[in-house]
């Protein structure tokens, strides 16, 4: 098992069922675990208006989903949880799903909804993600990624008490990256080599960002006090 320490994330490269038995409690998951729907049996994900179609390996981790037991441990280990593809697994009922309206046409569903055990109503974000009219600047890396400021979206309806925040699926980093931009300790596992690099070097440049907006910031207010 290999284990990376960046800013006040803790990234662990192995199979979540190995390694969620051994963490302490965390305030929250946020995740999007695999949906059994085997997306990468071709290889080469695409779809949506004006989308391109972009090669990523013939992968197996999307071939079922995760066991009852490794869902039934998040929820255990957490306060607050967040699970994208809350429709494929078996879950309790509740008031509060999130739902990313995608924006979109093609073959690929309009909409995800992630299940959450929050109090509350449904709650909606339209953002698209395909195509070259998609809103942001995410450089595709996985073929489920979600959009970072969906997830920040996401992680803002946590309690305001959350501060640590477990992504037991982590792919490319996304839930970690949001975490970083609202200051919020992450911990993230993924058991791909490849998408753990990814999801290691797309954290490192978060910090750097971060780094970049708060010397920028200090800088601006020392200036603003010598022109006084």
């Amino acid at each position: 098992m290999r284990v990376e320490e960046i800013g006040a994330a803790t990234l662990y490269l192995g199979d979540c069922q190995d390694i969620l038995p051994e963490l302490g409690r965390v305030d929250a998951v946020v995740t999007d675990p695999p949906y059994g729907i085997n997306i990468c049996k071709t290889g080469k994900v695409g779809g949506g208006l004006l989308a391109t179609v972009k090669d990523y390996g013939k992968k197996q981790w999307d071939k079922e989903t995760p066991s009852s037991n490794t869902i039934d441990l998040i929820r255990e280990i957490s306060n607050s949880q967040i699970i994208f593809g809350g429709n494929y697994f078996r879950l309790p009922p509740s008031s509060c799903w999130l739902i990313w309206d995608k924006q979109i046409n093609g073959n690929f569903a309009d909409a995800e909804m992630a299940w959450t055990n929050l109090k509350g109503a449904v709650r909606l974000i339209h953002w698209r993600w395909n195509g070259m009219i998609r809103k942001g600047d995410d450089v595709r890396e996985h073929p489920t990624q979600k959009p970072v400021g969906v997830m920040e979206w996401c992680i803002q309806k946590l309690p305001p008490e959350t501060k640590s925040i477990l992504d037991p699926f982590m792919g490319s980093g996304t839930t970690g990256v949001a975490c970083v931009r609202l200051g919020k300790t992450f911990i993230g596992i993924e058991q791909d080599e490849e998408y753990f690099d990814i999801a290691c070097r797309r954290i490192e440049e978060a910090y750097k960002q971060a780094d970049m907006f708060i010397e920028s910031l200090q800088e601006s207010k020392l200036t603003q006090v010598n022109l006084l």
